[in-house]
């Protein structure tokens, strides 16, 4: 962290935008002023863990419209004291308790109210990613909540335990420990607005397809991912995941077999695998059969895979890449991804 009082300030009020969102901060004391952070990506959620001197800090409409990451944040305070206003409520925060704010409105908060520094832990979630209407999760803007018991209380042992062990964790399970955030998350403001404890059922059917998202990604080199096996491992029935995929535009096998055809177009297109044979990539994404893939690849894309790794590798040497999108659009024959 830089030496002096208002570097160290200019260094926690850039890193603090960039991590949450652009904000303004006003130390107690900015000569004593001091903060250190850590953050861990989730895949679209993000948790951050700081601790600093006490300050004042709000987000105004010119920092909304020069950066909005779209979130909801949920912060946890572990030591210390603070308090968070926005629209027309305001949550003073002990040590253990939290409160949630939304990104895209105007905030002020502050910390030291009793003189310490403030130790807090930042949960971030993409507003598509929470599975409630955001009128719901409107009523817990800047509401206290105490995290001693019940849901609020496995949230806050689940995100205390992410910040101290997940940079440890494999990084094919971060993504996945991500979603169990969300739920928890979503879980706990139900039961604080004083609805069930359990989430109701379209809650729990969009943080199943989350799961079944992540799984698919995560197996997608597995030749042996059907529906049946996806349904088998999350202990569901297959007609129960074919009515979870009801209301997208393709199907399950449809699914699998585009995020296969996506990850073999861009190892193709990719140089440093130019060496490998197009039937190990084929491979490597659960392609077992030479022919089949060929056949599958051009009827997505209107192109031979061995043609488009031609094409593509092409258009990278000529160092016309100003436009991705244009590049791949040429190099696929016109089409940007495999129908639906």
């Amino acid at each position: 962290m830089p030496g002096s009082g208002a570097d160290r300030v200019g260094w926690f009020t850039e890193t603090v935008s960039r991590v949450l969102m652009p904000s303004e901060f006003s130390p107690l004391d900015s000569a004593s002023f001091h903060a250190e952070g850590t953050l861990l990506d989730l895949g679209p959620m993000q948790v951050s863990r700081f601790a600093y001197s006490p300050l004042r800090s709000r987000r105004t409409p010119r920092l909304i419209r020069a950066g909005d990451p779209e979130q909801y944040q949920l912060g946890l305070v572990l030591g210390g004291t603070a308090w968070f206003a926005q629209s027309g409520a305001e949550a003073v925060l002990r040590s253990r308790e939290m409160a949630l704010w939304d990104t895209s409105r105007p905030y002020e908060s502050g910390s030291g109210l009793d003189g310490r520094d403030v130790e807090v832990v930042v949960l971030q979630i993409p507003k598509a990613a929470m599975p409630l209407p955001s009128q719901q999760v409107d009523r817990l803007l800047a509401r206290r909540v105490p995290a001693g018991e019940g849901l609020a209380a496995v949230l806050s042992d689940f995100l205390l335990s992410l910040t101290a062990n997940g940079p440890g964790a494999p990084a094919g399970s971060l993504a996945a420990l991500g979603d169990m955030a969300v739920e928890l998350t979503a879980a706990s403001i139900v039961q604080q607005l004083g609805r069930r404890p359990e989430p109701p059922a379209e809650v729990r059917a969009h943080a199943l397809l989350r799961r079944i998202d992540g799984f698919i990604d995560r197996n997608l080199a597995d030749p042996g991912l059907t529906p049946r096996m996806i349904a088998d491992r999350h202990h569901i029935s297959l007609r129960t995941l074919y009515t979870l995929f009801q209301d997208r535009p393709e199907g399950v096998a449809a699914s699998v077999r585009r995020r296969r055809l996506e990850r073999c177009r861009a190892d193709l297109a990719s140089p440093r695998l130019r060496d490998q044979p197009v039937q190990a990539i084929a491979a490597r994404w659960g392609f077992t059969n030479a022919t089949a893939f060929s056949r599958t690849f051009r009827a997505a894309y209107g192109i031979a895979p061995g043609d488009y790794r031609h094409r593509a590798l092409a258009v990278r040497a000529s160092g016309d890449d100003g436009d991705g999108d244009r590049d791949r659009g040429a190099a696929d024959g016109g089409e940007a991804s495999p129908p639906r």
